[in-house]
């Protein structure tokens, strides 16, 4: 079991252990990319076949024979609307029992320092915007994914928990609205950017003169490159230390209707765009105030129509082989 270690901001040992969970998810996948660029040389990761995170006797095992000196910790069930309000028993259990395993077992097998990823459903539909990090736990969640935020503030309260009881430099990033390479662009399981993406890019190839979308399209959302949350994430273990989880996004926010024009743009569909308004809308707007995170020294680097073209290239590259 791990002592109470003191924190000094600074580089991370590039040739320790550093374990990824959900190394080849949204998350995981760009900051293994990150990592690996910086000259980690110890990446540890395993696929779902390989370690059910969810069973508890496994992981430990898996921590006992590694003992990673860094985890982060990006591995969950994740969805959209439709996927959370169906099935919030799954995204309730599912995300509680990898959330409790690994952060047991890291710190029973000594890891040193954690970057536990949580989502910024967390905080109240209604929160003030741009919502700060103190708006957690003083209001309603949204009723649609609720069952899911409610397994992330577990996380962040375990997280919270382990640096009172053991004194461990554990932190938490609260990160907006994702998107980039290996995102999910199920129609029923994805989330509104790779779904537009999906829906566009079918439309362009079938010649569709209409492309429906759910609901007003008048919420507003921010929306952060994966590959920006990935340097967010390195640079908070390398310079932050504190129990409160920390904001990571852009500062700024669309529409989704305007969203959706920046994604017929990058597709080329010229056709017509309607609106099922029978379709919930979630929160009419969550933006999130990432003061802290630029006191602490970073902002993000790449713009909203720079990435989502980048990211319908990576889609189309790969001619059926995303997660669907």
């Amino acid at each position: 079991m791990t002592d109470s270690i003191e924190f000094r901001p600074g580089p991370l040992d590039r040739e320790a252990t550093f374990y990824v969970a959900g190394h080849r998810g949204l998350v995981g996948s760009a900051i293994w990319r990150k990592l690996e660029s910086e000259g980690f040389d110890r990446l540890l990761g395993r696929k779902s076949s390989e370690l059910d995170l969810k069973n508890r006797e496994d992981v430990f095992a898996f921590f006992a024979e590694h003992k990673p000196r860094y985890v982060a910790l990006a591995a969950a069930k994740v969805g959209g609307i439709l996927a959370n309000s169906t099935y919030p028993v799954d995204f309730l259990s599912d995300n509680l029992r990898i959330q409790v395993n690994v952060l047991d077992a890291a710190r029973e097998h000594g890891t040193e320092r954690l970057l536990f990823l949580g989502s910024s459903c967390i905080y109240p539909k209604f929160a003030a915007q741009p919502i700060r990090e103190d708006s957690l736990l003083t209001g309603h969640l949204e009723p649609t994914n609720d069952a899911y935020a409610i397994a992330k503030i577990a996380g962040i309260m375990h997280v919270q928990a382990i640096r009172r009881q053991y004194g461990l430099p554990w932190i938490s990033a609260m990160p907006t609205n994702l998107y980039g390479p290996e995102d999910n662009f199920s129609p029923k399981g994805s989330h509104v950017l790779p779904a537009l993406i999906r829906r566009y890019d079918e439309a362009v190839s079938l010649g569709a003169s209409t492309v429906t979308n759910w609901g007003s399209g008048s919420p507003r959302r921010e929306f952060l490159h994966v590959d920006d949350m990935a340097s967010a994430c390195l640079h908070l273990l390398e310079n932050y230390d504190g129990p409160e989880q920390v904001n990571v996004g852009t500062g700024s926010d669309v529409t989704i209707k305007d969203l959706a024009g920046i994604v017929a743009d990058a597709v080329g569909y010229k056709g017509d765009i309607e609106w099922d308004t029978s379709k919930p809308d979630g929160t009419p707007q969550k933006l999130l105030d990432v003061s802290n995170l630029a006191r602490a020294g970073w902002k993000a680097s790449i713009q909203l129509e720079e990435g989502i073209r980048s990211t319908v290239a990576w889609y189309r590259s790969k001619h059926g082989q995303v997660r669907s």
